[in-house]
């Protein structure tokens, strides 16, 4: 069953083979946690989150067509988990940090590199915090989870050229915020 691709899987959940979602599950848990968890710094609520999407998948199979992305149509449903928890809970504080941008930089042999480097990830953990809740999303998206800007498009709701734009206009954004906090 591993060789069906996940739009196949999809359909066959749609039709009723609902236990076909399990094989997603497993396929996908993983990078829909790597983006909750970079969106909220938090394991436990990212774990539930992933889990909301899966439910809501579930709920809304029959709305998934085949036609586009599954990929696509499954970051689309996270994106609305996510904005859903944040509207509940708009009053925690659970502001996002990019993390798991350490992996990103290359590794230093000398202390004053590394201090260096802690230095820079935490002005650019900061930086991301600044953004609008949008730009920080389409970063995550396009830049660390290695999303097609045609599949962007789609879970955004816009053209290709569109997500393009956005991610270019973000990136600029972070830019000017990081250089401002690197001067300070």
């Amino acid at each position: 069953m591993h060789a069906l691709t996940d739009n196949a899987l999809m359909l066959k959940v749609k039709s009723g083979d609902l236990d076909k979602l399990g094989l997603l599950y497993e396929r996908h848990k993983k990078r829909l946690f790597g983006f909750f968890y970079n969106m909220n710094r938090s394991a436990s609520v990212s774990e539930d989150l992933v889990q909301n999407v899966f439910v809501r998948m579930l709920k809304y199979r029959h709305t998934f067509t085949g036609e586009g992305s599954f990929l696509a149509w499954m970051f689309r449903t996270a994106r609305n988990v996510n904005h859903d928890y944040y509207r509940k809970h708009k009053n925690e504080n659970n502001q996002s940090e990019l993390s798991s941008i350490e992996y990103k930089l290359e590794d230093s042999e000398n202390f004053n590199s590394d201090m260096d480097k802690d230095d820079d990830i935490a002005i650019l953990n900061r930086a991301m915090q600044k953004l609008p809740h949008e730009k920080r999303e389409i970063l995550m998206l396009s830049k660390y989870k290695e999303i097609k800007f045609s599949e962007i498009g789609e879970i955004l709701g816009c053209s290709e050229g569109a997500a393009k734009v956005k991610a270019h206009r973000a990136l600029k954004d972070l830019r000017e915020i990081y250089l401002q906090m690197e001067i300070r």
